[in-house]
């Protein structure tokens, strides 16, 4: 510490103010925030193996040359084992979008609209960073190949699949990894592969542009590695939706710096990384959470398991006996955890309660402050157009209107002049010329549709209007025969106004 405060002291011309220990980050390098009399800041750095800080040093001299957002380097020790770099904030992309994190994806347009930009820079390091880059001072290695594909493979075997006990044939196994691995590197590319490009290594500046840190890890490699990285990481829960998007605002970030495969290969080749991408953050999950006992890491399991689960149901790959295990790996009665979202400050949440069959892609389903309210209780009016159509009294802006001025009037007839819809001759008149009854078979339908939905939902009011021209004959033969026909066939309570004839009626709920 004393070392890196002399640094500092070098640099600037007086020791610093104050120093703030800031949080660690994945390897065993420490950080201080270094804070001058005028308030001016930088971070300080001490790291513990001159190889990684080496790395580090170089890569941002490089990408700084290269004009990048990235921080900048200001001083640097003899050894490398401590060097400033300029002060980028205290807002990671990982703290601006924590409500839509928490909330189990429901991202707000303003959070999606970081992720986004973010995204859209990736290109920019990836593949202006490689330009001119001596990727022999990359740590721990230059670039991406089969061995290191097949370490993380090992990895996940060892570390994941074993502590779960299911059986497999460890040689059948073997066969589909080497496979695997031969299809990763079929296709060279000069990019600068991140390799740990994830929300906590971007920070935001005041405007919400994003910075990139921590990239001491990256090498030559493909270009799909750091978006599948990025878009599957499994604390994220981003939705299918939103994912589908950022790989074409990706896509087209890329188009700017190098010529792009078609897109129907490009999402073959991002699904094999991705792919990859899972079994190796379940390996390190394995590692940390099964044998170090770190509940953080057993607490990310289920989600990344939902990412493969999700990920086998869109996706095809030609590796039939690995596909075969991770499909019954995702059946194990401990990964079938069903996670309750909780609510978001700012009024977003997910709802269980959705009887609606949806595609992965969908992602979840926002949440309805009508859902699970019950029980449901269905009112129904007749009317005269010539008085307006009735106001719906709970709030939800209406319901369904019908006009039955289409059907054969017996008003026009002196007989029944003065009956209603509700006394038998005027029954006897509509039911033997049977238009009202052929008009009201197509309404069953639509309400029988719309009464079940709203019961599985667990609404609690709907609303059904009959018009005619005096509101006396046909939509009140209509509301009536409606309103006992949900009663008897679901047994909910059903309220009758008939508005013009003064009458009401309720029928109750068996």
């Amino acid at each position: 510490m004393q070392q890196l405060i002399s640094l500092y002291s070098k640099w600037c011309g007086e020791e610093p103010a104050q120093v703030e220990k800031l949080p660690g980050a994945g390897s065993n390098r420490e950080y201080y925030r270094m804070t001058a009399a005028d308030g001016t800041s930088v971070v300080g750095c001490i790291g513990t193996s001159r190889d990684e800080n080496h790395a580090f040093v170089y890569l941002c001299q490089h990408f700084t040359q290269r004009q990048l957002p990235v921080p900048k380097l200001l001083a640097v020790s003899d050894d490398e084992l401590r060097y400033l770099q300029s002060d980028l904030g205290s807002v990671s992309l990982f703290d601006a979008v924590r409500g839509g994190r928490e909330a189990g994806g429901r991202y707000t347009l303003k959070e999606q609209e970081l992720l986004k930009r973010t995204i859209r820079q990736l290109p920019n390091i990836q593949m202006r960073g490689a330009r001119g880059l001596d990727f022999t001072n990359c740590y721990p290695q230059a670039e991406f190949n089969v061995d290191s594909v097949l370490f993380d493979l090992n990895y996940f075997k060892y570390c994941f699949l074993k502590a779960t006990e299911l059986d497999f044939h460890e040689l059948k196994l073997e066969a589909d990894f080497r496979l695997l691995a031969k299809d990763l590197t079929a296709e060279r590319c000069d990019a600068f592969l991140y390799r740990d490009f994830q929300a906590r290594n971007v920070m935001l500046d005041s405007e919400g542009n994003p910075y990139f840190i921590d990239f001491q890890g990256g090498r030559r490699g493909p270009y799909y590695y750091d978006l599948a990285s990025f878009l599957w990481q499994a604390s994220a829960k981003y939705p299918y939706k939103l994912r589908r998007e950022m790989v074409y605002e990706y896509y087209n970030a890329l188009k700017q710096f190098t010529e792009v495969p078609t897109p129907h290969h490009f999402v073959e080749r991002l699904s094999l990384f991705v792919l990859f991408r899972i079994l190796q953050v379940l390996g390190a999950y394995g590692f940390r959470g099964y044998f170090e006992r770190k509940q953080h890491f057993i607490s990310s399991i289920p989600p990344a398991i939902q990412n493969l689960r999700e990920l086998l149901e869109v996706a095809h790959f030609p590796y039939p006996y690995l596909i075969d295990l991770l499909q019954r790996l995702t059946e194990l009665p401990q990964f079938q955890q069903i996670e309750l979202t909780a609510s978001r400050a700012d009024g977003y949440k997910t709802t269980a309660h959705n009887p609606y069959r949806q595609h992965p892609q969908d992602g979840p389903a926002t949440f309805s402050k009508y859902d699970s309210q019950g029980p449901l209780v269905v009112k129904v009016y007749s009317f005269s157009y010539r008085k307006g159509i009735p106001e719906d009294e709970s709030g939800n802006g209406g319901g369904y209107v019908f006009d039955c001025r289409s059907t054969h009037n017996p008003g026009r007839y002196e007989p029944y002049k003065q009956l209603t819809g509700l006394d038998e001759p005027v029954i006897r008149f509509l039911e033997d010329d049977g238009e009202i009854l052929t008009f009201l078979d197509s309404v069953y339908r639509l309400a029988d549709a719309h009464v079940r939905r709203y019961m599985q939902r667990g609404f609690t009011s709907l609303m059904f209007c009959f018009g005619c021209t005096g509101g006396q004959h046909r939509s009140v033969y209509s509301a009536q025969h409606l309103a006992e026909h949900l009663h008897d066939k679901f047994g909910i309570e059903v309220r009758i106004c008939h508005r013009e004839q003064h009458i009401t009626q309720t029928l109750p709920a068996r």
